[in-house]
Formats: C-alpha cells, structure tokens, sequence
C-alpha cells in the first residue's frame, strides 16, 4: 500500500539498510520489530550502501528524514489514521453537508479535530511531563505557585495576591517612600518594590531638562540622582533590606546606571553584593522594535548589555542580568507567533553577545529571564502558542547553544494569563475583567498562574485603583481554590486541536527564526527595520480588521447601541493625588539643591572618567557607574555623556 511522503525524526530511526542497487531501503524500528521498505530521498542515509545507525538529528534544534516508500508492514496505528481519515470524509460528504444545506451556508463555520491531525504525534518527544524536555507540558513537576498560594485556612500567596508590591510608580521619590511604607502596613507585605519610572528617567534626561517638562513623575517615579533611590529604599529597612527582598525596576537604555546605584546604596548599608536579588528589565532590542526609549544606537546599547552580563556575573550572582520581553512586541501590533519569534531571536543575540564575552552558557543562563509574550482573546490559539513557546526554547538551548543543564532548557517566563492589555477597552470597562478572568483560566490550563491581569481600568489611567485589585485578586483565588484548575498539569495535552496547533506554530517560530538568522541575527534584523516593519504590517493588518468588523470587540464595533448599559463601579486610587499634582515641582527642587551641595569638582572627574572608558570597547562602564552615582552624578549627566561618545538613536 502506497503512504507517499512521510516525515520521521532522526530519533525515531533506529537502523537504515540501503540495498546496493535500486534506491530501495529497509527501515527497521528496533523496538517494535516493524519494518518499511521505503526509498530514501534525503538524509544522510540517501546513497548509503551499508547500514547506518542514526543516533541523533543532525540540523540544528530539529532534522526531519523525508522518506518516500511502499508499506510491507504497516502498524496498527497507521491503519486505524487511514480509517479515520475515511470516516471524516464520509462524514464530510454527508452529515456536515446535510447540516450545511439545511443551514444554507457554503462553508462550515467550525473547525473539528482528530488523531489524523496528529499523525506522527510522539507524546514522549513532542509532549512529555512537567519539569522534563520539551517541557510543552509546563516547567516545573510542581508549579510554586500550588505550594505558596496556601489551602483551607492557610493564606500564604492567596492572601499576597492582593498585598504585594505590584508594579508601580509616581510621582517624586519620597512619594514612592511613603506609597510602600503605607502598603508595608498591610497584613501581608510584598516581597519587594517592581518599581515603574518616569519617562525622562527611562530616556536619560533629568527632571530639570528642557524635554522633560510636563512628564515628571507621570507614568513612573522620577529618579535623578541616588538620592532619590535612597529616599524611595528608605521603606525598606530591618527584616526588609536590600539582603531580604528582590527589586524589579523596568528600565533599559540607563539599567545599568539603576544597578550601580543599587550597589553603592547597598554598600552604604554594609550589605555584601552577593546577597543582592534585583532584575532589571534591560531588555534594549525590544525598544528599538516597539516601545521608543532606546537612547544609543544598537551596537552601544548592546555592549551596555554586555556590560551588565559581565559584572553581575562576577559581582552580583544572584541577581537576574534581563528580562527579556515580548509584551511589548505584542502590544505594538505583531502577531502571537511573530511575537514569539521576534523574542527569541533577540534572546538569541544576548545569548551570543555573552559568549562572546566569554561567559559560558551555563554560567549565565540561569540569570537570564523573561517577561511574558503578552496576548489576545483566542485563548485556546494563545495557550497553543505558549505550549509551542517552551518547546521551541527548550530545542534552543539544548541544540543550539548546547547547554549541559536540562534545568537551563526551561524558559524561565514570568507567566500569567493570556491576554494582553491591549485586549482590554475603554468602553464598557467592567468587560475587562471578563476578558483577564479567560485568559489566566486558561493560563491555568497550560501549568502558568492564573493572574487575573490586568486589572479591569488598565485602560482608564495609570494605578489600577483599589477595587479593580480587589477584583483581580478575588478571581485568581476563585480559579485556584473553588474551580481547583491548578490541580491538573496541562490537561490540554493531547487534545488534537490544541496539539495540531502547538505543532504548527513550532514550525512557524521557526521558520521566522531561520529567516533572521539568514539576516545575521536579530541586531542586523533591527537596524535594518525589517522586524519593526513587520511588527507595523501585522498592527495595520489588525486595525483594518475590527475596523471592517471582521474582529469583534464587545462594546466597540459591536453591541454599542444606545440601548446598551455603560457600567462602572467606583475607583479609589492607590495614589495620592494632590502630590501628583506637584511633584515636578518638588522633584526639580530637590535636584537643584543637591547639584548645589555635592562636590562637583568630584562629579566631573567621575563624567571625564566615564567618558574616557567609554571609549575604549573593551571598558565595562559599571564599575565608572557605581562611583559616579556615590557622587551623586545624574542620571542626566551619565546619559549626557554616552551620548556625546556613543550618538543617539534615530
């Protein structure tokens, strides 16, 4: 019986036997005893005269052997796809075509899913358990989460769900000081403060500068000077300094001016550096993709990069060196699969720009981390999608960086649901919290934590209030504890649209991975504006589509009759506003008092040393940094002189 191509991984071919004439071969499976007579048409076995034993894929991450042959003896399995494929066209022909008639529609609006889309599933090689390659079914054999989050009485992570130091910022430094010591006095502190910036801070101008006016303090915490960082740590003392808690700061083109001043407030406390946990965002290619804060052209602002590599790992070993982000690719348009992509290949060129420093793989890839890849509304497409993103990383770090640590194949994702904030509207906003609540449900389902995120005003103004937190909290603690989602490691495993799905967007990833790799890498892919272009097809593509309607969107291009309820609930901001109101104001002052009472005589030794190591490539810039800042140079002034040495951005 004829079965045309098939496609066989390089694992699954125990031993090839070429005859000496005729093209012909023998495939024997060692395990079972079953045997092919097939052709070879490509592999490295295709002109063999002799057997061959094929131990491992020879291409890079993944090697399929095309195969072309007659079937002397065919598996069961192979016979009962056959039939299946049989049946579903008879069903076609008849059931659904009845259904269709009677309906009058000339094509099925559903889809339906069977072993025969998973012909050649291998559960073991494209599956297998949590915590083991490939990892599709999750990255740990017991998520954190099931253990921290608590159970009956207990509180544990359920109770810190709502308590924590989530991601925030505002206003001038003591505002933040005073913002986490109030949420200190909650019954369940945070673990540590993930503190958002300011734009001028995230784009290396000081509070003073002429391009800062009207953003201090706006969508972030202003910070100039270690001054300021010192003001906002002061929350943070006793059972909770610097040794004791982790920091997360989201910040990239000045993160490593935000790490030293974090070395030299904690050598000011007497604080030994390797004690210190902190992650810094530091993601820069990202920016020059979709968010716009990069400062420095991209071959700069990847030896910075390099930089933070370098010295964390010799003077820092506990604190993760980036997070690497698809988030924001996501939201600025790209697709789930380009979004993936897009993230792994920037992760690739860290990769390399660390090994090229001399670093070994498994030295710092435990350090490395990433955000998340952000989302939308076709959850089942986006869990397919996450399954796909695992697998993918995991051939990565095995196949291609060839790392010895199973532990270090992982992705080490912060996680969380599936929708992004994007997916979120304006208009009827309470629908938000529908639309998180699907998203971390089905998070649930792929062994991530359901986080009900982002809060349902995410698009009504920065600092989610009170009420919409209480919300969120309430719906994670009801996916784990009354729904119990959390009980069962990736329950869509197996299910043939899910796993057809996963299958598919691995290849797709890939074959975007192959296209910028022809490229030569993702900073060639940058600089030369094909990856943002791409990002800006697939935006455009996506507005021209819930513009026409053919992407619905609840309360705005559908079901927005006059007829319809505009529903709100009150909203307490976690800030206050009358210091949002003057805190540029304030924040300038402060400044200009502490460049009036410093040594800048000091200051402008530390900006010539700067500017001479700057220079010099092979120069790491931190250690000129942490000396800079004990000065209280600015954020402003440090930036002010890697511009002069490195240029700008376009």
């Amino acid at each position: 019986m004829a079965v045309g191509i098939q496609h066989v991984q390089a694992s699954q071919l125990i031993e090839i036997s070429p005859p000496s004439t005729g093209g012909m071969a023998i495939l024997k499976d060692k395990k079972n005893g079953r045997t092919l007579t097939l052709n070879v048409v490509h592999g490295p076995a295709a002109g063999q005269s002799k057997p061959m034993q094929i131990k491992k894929p020879v291409h890079i991450c993944h090697h399929v052997y095309e195969i072309h042959g007659e079937v002397d003896s065919m598996s069961s399995i192979s016979e009962e796809i056959q039939k299946i494929k049989e049946a579903k066209k008879k069903w076609e022909d008849s059931t659904l075509r009845k259904n269709m008639e009677q309906l009058r529609l000339k094509t099925s609006p559903v889809e339906v899913y069977s072993p025969a889309d998973l012909e050649n599933h291998n559960f073991i090689e494209n599956v297998g358990f949590p915590g083991e390659y490939p990892f599709t079914a999750g990255r740990f054999a017991i998520p954190i989460l099931n253990v921290m989050w608590g159970r009956g009485k207990a509180l544990g992570a359920g109770k810190a769900a709502k308590h924590s130091y989530a991601y925030a910022g505002y206003g001038a430094a003591e505002d933040m000081r005073d913002y986490y010591i109030e949420r200190g006095k909650t019954p369940a502190r945070g673990g540590g403060p993930n503190i958002a910036f300011d734009l001028p801070t995230q784009i290396g101008y000081d509070s003073d500068h002429e391009l800062a006016e009207g953003e201090v303090g706006k969508v972030g915490v202003a910070v100039d000077t270690l001054k300021d960082f010192e003001t906002i740590y002061e929350a943070f003392t006793g059972d909770m300094d610097l040794d004791r808690i982790s920091s997360s700061w989201t910040i990239n083109a000045p993160a490593n001016v935000i790490i030293a001043m974090y070395v030299a407030m904690a050598q000011k406390r007497n604080i030994p550096l390797e004690k210190l946990r902190a992650t810094p965002q530091n993601d820069i290619l990202k920016e020059f993709v979709a968010r716009g804060t990069q400062i420095f052209p991209i071959k700069p602002s990847m030896r910075m990069v390099r930089d933070t590599f370098t010295y964390c790992t010799k003077f820092l070993p506990n604190m993760n060196t980036i997070s690497i982000s698809g988030y924001h690719m996501r939201e600025a348009g790209a697709t789930r699969v380009q979004t993936i992509a897009f993230t792994f290949s920037n992760a690739i060129a860290y990769f390399e720009t660390a090994i090229k420093a001399g670093l070994d793989v498994d030295q710092f890839a435990g350090k490395m981390s990433f955000l998340n890849f952000g989302g939308g509304m076709e959850v089942l497409k986006e869990a397919a999608s996450r399954r796909a993103a695992r697998r993918v990383w995991a051939k990565i770090m095995r196949d291609r960086f060839r790392s010895k640590n199973p532990s270090n194949w992982a992705i080490k994702e912060l996680g969380g649901g599936l929708i992004g904030a994007s997916s979120c509207t304006k208009q009827r906003p309470i629908n938000n919290l529908v639309r998180a609540v699907l998203g971390a449900a089905f998070s649930a389902l792929i062994g991530e934590p359901p986080l009900v995120h982002p809060p349902f005003d995410e698009p009504l103004g920065l600092g989610h209030s009170k009420e919409a937190t209480q919300l969120s909290a309430d719906a994670t603690r009801i996916i784990i504890e009354e729904c119990n989602l959390c009980d069962v490691l990736d329950p869509l495993a197996g299910s043939y649209y899910v796993e057809s799905l996963t299958n598919q967007y691995e290849k797709e990833i890939f074959d975007i991975l192959s296209r910028v790799d022809e490229m030569g890498g993702a900073v060639n892919a940058i600089e030369s504006g094909w990856m943002k272009g791409e990002v800006m097809r697939s935006a455009g593509e996506f507005q021209r589509k819930i513009e026409l309607g053919d992407i619905v969107s609840v309360g705005v291009n559908k079901y927005a009759d006059p007829d319809e309820l505009e529903i709100m609930i009150s909203r307490t901001s976690p800030y206050k506003t009358e210091r949002k109101e003057d805190a540029e104001k304030r924040q300038i002052a402060n400044l200009h008092a502490l460049k009036k009472a410093r040594n800048n005589a000091k200051v402008q030794t530390c900006l010539d040393k700067i500017k001479n190591a700057a220079e010099d490539e092979n120069e790491n810039l931190i250690p000129f940094f942490v000396d800079a800042v004990k000065e209280y140079v600015s954020i402003g002034e440090i930036c002010g002189v890697l511009r002069d040495v490195f240029g700008e951005a376009l």
